[in-house]
């Protein structure tokens, strides 16, 4: 694998949220990794050996119902009491497993620890995003095919 490759993923995971990186082009494999304050989901970015670079793109901010009630970014405080589940990553978040199926959740729902909440795209990769904890939906923050930042609020659980 070539050296100016590696120096830009080096600088790509300095620039980013990501805590680990790790790339195959045919036999050949790199993963690159830091250390985190708090363990995170492992993000395996896989290239083709053809694939010209990547531009690096900044997630656009994406506004909640709250976000839009309220005219601005929703603070800690606006959220309601409970447990807050958030974006383990960045990507595009989808309500239901496909556009004619129901949502995995709605607002009143109650669900267990383990029970799947939504999902998250990252680099075509489907990635569940599960209750933690038991309770009551209380709220969904984000809206179905949207994109979604690093550690954004999703769900509330009470």
């Amino acid at each position: 694998m070539d050296l100016r490759k590696i120096k830009k993923l080096i600088d790509l995971l300095e620039e980013s949220n990501l805590t680990e990186i790790e790339i195959r082009e045919g036999e050949e494999a790199v993963r690159l990794s830091r250390a985190a304050a708090a363990p995170a989901a492992p993000v395996v970015i896989a290239a083709p050996a053809a694939a010209a670079p990547a531009a690096a793109a900044t997630p656009m901010p994406m506004q909640s119902p709250v976000q839009a009630a309220t005219g601005g970014t929703p603070k800690p405080n606006d959220l309601p009491a409970g447990h807050v589940v958030r974006a383990p990553m960045v990507g595009t978040f989808y309500a239901s497993p496909s556009p004619d199926k129901p949502a995995f959740v709605t607002v009143g729902q109650q669900v267990k620890p383990g029970d799947t909440l939504g999902i998250i795209e990252a680099m075509k990769m489907f990635n569940p995003i599960e209750a933690e904890v038991g309770g009551t939906v209380l709220a969904i923050q984000c809206e179905s095919g949207q994109p979604v930042e690093f550690d954004q609020p999703l769900f509330v659980i009470g």
